[in-house]
């Protein structure tokens, strides 16, 4: 069994900062990459970050330059750096474990477990 448990959303204002945290707990899941997606209400779940053991990042175009994605593997924990954000920013964000062999670290349908999501909510 895999748990994901994110935190660290909330209410901010265009232009601020947030940190986002998921916890990673369990065993027999395929450890190589973790990532971050979000989805705003009547979208679909897009991929924002994605971190592999061997430290290589990749972020959709959306976020590029302004959300740094990392992790502290001694705690089992990912991380997503926040900054500059913006009203489209808002959405549940859900950290994701397991991408299967050859998969597509943007494409949800890829990974294996997901966390039940933490809501960012950013005001003009």
């Amino acid at each position: 069994q895999v748990h994901l448990v994110e935190s660290g959303g909330g209410a901010v204002q265009a232009g601020g900062s947030l940190r986002l945290s998921c916890v990673a707990s369990g065993y027999n899941y395929n450890r190589d990459c973790m990532g971050w997606f979000r989805q705003a209400p009547g979208k679909e779940r897009e991929g924002v970050a994605a971190i592999y053991n061997d430290g290589v990042t990749s972020y959709s175009a959306s976020v590029k330059g302004r959300f740094f994605i990392s992790q502290d593997s001694a705690d089992n924990t990912l991380y997503l750096q926040m900054n500059s954000l913006k009203p489209e920013d808002t959405a549940m964000y859900y950290c994701a474990a397991d991408l299967r062999p050859g998969g597509n670290d943007m494409r949800p349908t890829d990974f294996g477990y997901w966390g039940q999501g933490t809501q960012v909510t950013v005001s003009s």
